[in-house]
């Protein structure tokens, strides 16, 4: 999601992934508590196909659509949470939308029931990171690595197997390293064109104010699932989905 400075959101991830993530010794808290979390047989998903090895994708950060020029890429913040995941999932549903799940490990760690609705539902995920630390890009290489491959880890167990498809630092923050770190993951770095300020709670009229008057500038739009409260966001999606479709826009997921 976008750099926001001082926001409780994320001291509160920060504190709960003390309770997920340790750095000792370059070995992940994980590892020593549930196992190697990546060893389940991915199954055939969107996300991930049964029996494929990891491979490799592009080290730049994707911003484009895999619909081509009037592709539209959602993408969905910091989750997953109880009360608002499953509001967003049944307004993609109700509009025949897939979109692609940002989720912070912490989250999925509480809520596999929630990573596997997404899932079911036929939406992509994208590693968040462990804790959501925006000062990423300013951490040692082992810190780094920690909060990604430990977020991959706990994503694709609560997944039930699924891995992540991309790679979206918290608030942007990449670092040469951690792109090419989650690219030989096999999840692209993903942007995002249009912050639709959702986070800031400034009004739904403002969220869809913002996101059509931005989108000519990009595809990929940032919203937001957890964090607070955000039937701001679903009522923005609401108004947004049907209105871009009758623009002639079609949706799809960022580019591999």
């Amino acid at each position: 999601m976008a750099r926001h400075g001082g926001r409780g959101w994320n001291s509160k991830v920060l504190g709960a992934a003390l309770g997920v993530t340790l750095l000792a010794a370059g070995a992940s808290v994980w590892t020593a508590q549930a196992g190697a979390l990546g060893s389940t047989s991915p199954r055939e998903t969107t996300s991930a196909r049964q029996g494929s090895a990891v491979k490799p994708v592009a080290v730049d950060i994707a911003h484009a659509s895999d619909r081509g020029a009037r592709g539209v890429n959602i993408t969905i913040d910091d989750g997953p949470d109880p009360v608002w995941t499953p509001q967003v999932l049944d307004v993609l549903r109700q509009y025949g939308v897939k979109a692609t799940f940002c989720m912070v490990g912490t989250q999925a760690q509480a809520h596999p029931d929630l990573v596997k609705q997404v899932v079911a539902a036929g939406h992509r995920l994208c590693d968040h990171s462990v804790s959501h630390d925006t000062t990423m890009d300013k951490k040692p290489q082992a810190y780094q690595a920690q909060q990604i491959l430990d977020a991959e880890r706990v994503i694709t167990q609560a997944s039930g197997g699924v891995r992540p498809m991309y790679y979206r630092a918290p608030g942007g923050a990449f670092t040469p390293y951690s792109r090419h770190l989650a690219a030989s993951r096999g999840m692209r770095p993903l942007g995002w064109n249009v912050d639709s300020k959702d986070f800031e709670r400034p009004g739904t009229a403002a969220i869809v104010a913002t996101v059509e008057q931005e989108l000519p500038g990009g595809p990929t739009i940032l919203f937001h699932d957890a964090g607070g409260d955000r039937s701001q966001t679903v009522e923005a999606l609401r108004q947004i989905l049907p209105r871009l479709k009758e623009q002639g826009y079609s949706y799809g997921f960022p580019v591999r």
